[in-house]
Parts: C-alpha cells; structure tokens; sequence
C-alpha cells in the first residue's frame, strides 16, 4: 500500500508539472506575439492615463532608509549591486552621426542653435525640434499657436514667463522645466525676464510628437522645479545625473510629465569620470553638448564630440559610453535624450503638427476662425507680451 502511494503520488506530481509548463508555454507564446505587435504602446497604457515610461527600480524611495540618499540635496550615490559583475558589459550605441548646431535668429530678438528641425535632421521621431536658445530681456516668444505636439522647455540660466488663453500663468527658474501638452490647441508667450547684468535667459526647448490619436486632447501644463528632479552621483563622484525624465543607475524620475515616453538626463561628467547610461532599446535617441568635450563611445573607439554638437545615436545597442579625458581643463555637460519612434506620418508646418496635409489646413482655419480649440484665442492678449520692446 505504502509503494501504491508513493507511486500515486509521484505520477501525480509529474502531472501537475506538466500542466504548469503547458500553461506556461501558452504563457510565453501570448507575451512573444504581443510584443511584436506594432500597436504595444497603445495597449500598454490606457488613453486616459499620462506616464513616462521608466525602468523599475529597486524599492528605496524612502530617503530615510536608504543610506546611499541625501535627503537634504535629492542627491543619489549609486553603488554597484554585489551580484554585479566588472565584466559585465552592455552593447553600446554607435554613433550615427554627429554635427555642430549652427546659432541663428529666431522669434523676435532670439538666438538660437537648432539641432533637430533643420536639413541635418528633419525629424528624428517622436523629436521634432530641439533649440539652445539665448534670449535677452528685450526679446522673446510672444502670442502664438500650437496644435498636435507637446514640448519640454529647460531653463538652464536666468528666468522666463509664460501664460496662455486658459489663464496659466508661471514663471520658469534655473534648473526648472515645463512640459506643455498642446492636443487640439493653444496659444500662449514665453517672455524672458529681463536681468540686471544684461545676459541672456538660456536653455533648451524640445518638440515632442504626440501620438495621432492624441492629438485632439486637451491642452495641459506640468511644471517641474529644480528641486523636484532626482539626481544620481556615479563613478565615485566624478559623475553627476539629473534623471529629470526617465531613469538612471537605480534612480527614477518624477512621473507623470509627458503622453509620450521621453527620457530627459542632464548629465555632467568631471574630468577622468565616465558613465555608461543604459537607454531603452529600440527607442531613438540622441546627446546634445551643452559644455566642454565629451568622448562617446567605448574605449579603443571612442570619438571627440565638441561644444554645441548633437550626436545621433544608431537604433541598436543598450547604453551610451560617455567620458572626459584625464588631462581635460574642464568637465563637460550634455544632455541625453531617448523616445520611443511613432509609426506615422509627420506633415508640420511651423507650430501645427498633425499626420495629414488636410489636418494642417484645417488647423490654420481653425485658429483663424476660433474654433474646435482656439475658441478662447478670439480677443485674447497676453499680458507678458505687452512688454516686448518694438
């Protein structure tokens, strides 16, 4: 009887793993075809839910336990897992290409290095523009459209205004940032503020597409203080990562900031420190030089990308290789940027982004004839626009 059972039970327990593995290669087979759907996007996050796609972290949100956090700074130091292995190496991302954003005018008294939007790099989806602008008190963005994209302006030095026809209102410092949803549409100015030394107001505004299914939502601002964004100190200090939108070495950002998935670092890297930044993969991305010169790439193939420089990343790989030689005189400051590509159409003409060339002609008629979102611009004025000096 006793060998009866022993028999019984093993023929049982050889059945029920059986089964396990039976329901979970079903498992796998659901999860490979969803993944190589072109619509993974859309079916992982719901329309009326707003996120930033990051890489989980290990759960040490609590500055007070863990001992790697300042709470006083929001600085981070990460230390390696012990699991992890000095040999353990990540594909890098080649390089694509790379080219100097030339400086020229724009707005009204504006300068501006643009690095995407021109014939170097049209669009490179979902970014449709990124501008290093320099804008004197005197100068500015006043009243005008957008419809169909959103964009993310950092203020690197001085300070900047802006309100639109809902009645937003708000003024950006160093180090702040804004994401603006522009959906269906909306007017607005960004004015500079003017400083008593008489430099310029400096930073960095990127165009983001929206997918073509969001693009008739509703306009909506995010601001994002300095003090609010996560910062990351790696190599022993040498590097130090601002994770204003994404994730870096264990460190997450604020959530909540864009409909569509964008990592925003800010990183500067001392001399002889060097970072090795894991992306997303398959997203397209790119590293704009705000400061000095970077080396990108592994070492043994590494190229030196000056001042002013974008660097185009190829689509493959898992991280960027950054760092400053030894013998450099002064660290250096870029920024690295990664989205997920959108399978459509872009058709843009100046502020009106959208996916068909009837779409652009209605916007302009829209705004024109105050209606289906420009309904609120009909004898708006903004009062920040009122001090441009003509």
């Amino acid at each position: 009887m006793r060998t009866f059972s022993s028999v019984t039970i093993a023929i049982s327990v050889i059945v029920g793993l059986c089964s396990i593995l039976a329901l979970l290669n079903i498992k796998r087979n659901d999860i490979l075809e969803f993944a190589t759907t072109n619509s993974i996007i859309s079916k992982l996050i719901p329309e009326n839910i707003i996120t930033v796609m990051t890489t989980t972290t290990t759960p040490e949100e609590n500055p007070n336990s863990n001992p790697n956090i300042n709470p006083n700074t929001n600085t981070h130091t990460h230390t390696p897992p012990p699991t992890m292995s000095a040999t353990t190496r990540l594909l890098p991302r080649l390089i694509r290409q790379t080219f100097l954003a030339v400086e020229q005018s724009e707005g009204a008294g504006a300068r501006v290095r643009r690095s995407i939007g021109t014939p170097k790099l049209r669009h490179f989806s979902p970014f449709l523009m990124l501008d290093h602008f320099a804008v004197p008190g005197s100068a500015g963005f006043p009243d005008h459209p957008h419809r169909g994209q959103e964009t993310v302006t950092y203020l690197l030095d001085g300070e900047m205004d802006h309100e639109d026809f809902a009645g937003n209102r708000g003024r950006l410092g160093p180090g702040d940032l804004q994401f603006m949803t522009a959906g269906r549409g909306i007017v607005h100015a960004e004015m500079p503020v003017e400083r008593g030394d008489g430099r310029p107001n400096v930073g960095l505004q990127l165009w983001v597409d929206l997918p073509e299914r969001l693009k008739g939502c509703e306009p909506r601002y995010r601001d994002l203080k300095a003090e609010e964004v996560p910062v990351v100190e790696v190599d022993g200090g040498r590097v130090r990562v601002k994770v204003i939108s994404g994730q870096s070495h264990g460190v997450d950002s604020v959530k909540d900031l864009a409909y569509t998935p964008v990592w925003l670092l800010d990183v500067e890297v001392k001399p002889g420190g060097s970072i090795v930044q894991p992306l997303p993969e398959g997203w397209n991305a790119f590293a704009y030089t705000l400061e000095g010169e970077v080396l990108i790439g592994e070492k043994g193939n590494q190229r030196t990308v000056g001042q002013y420089h974008n660097v185009v990343f190829e689509g493959e790989g898992q991280a960027v290789y950054a760092a400053v030689d030894e013998g450099a005189e002064k660290s250096a400051r870029f920024v690295i940027v990664a989205g997920t590509p959108l399978d459509q159409k872009v058709v843009q003409y100046g502020p009106f982004v959208l996916t068909k060339q009837e779409d652009v002609y209605k916007a302009f008629m829209d705004y024109q004839t105050h209606s289906n979102g420009f309904e609120r611009a009909e004898g708006w004025e903004s009062e920040i626009g009122k001090r441009m000096v003509h």
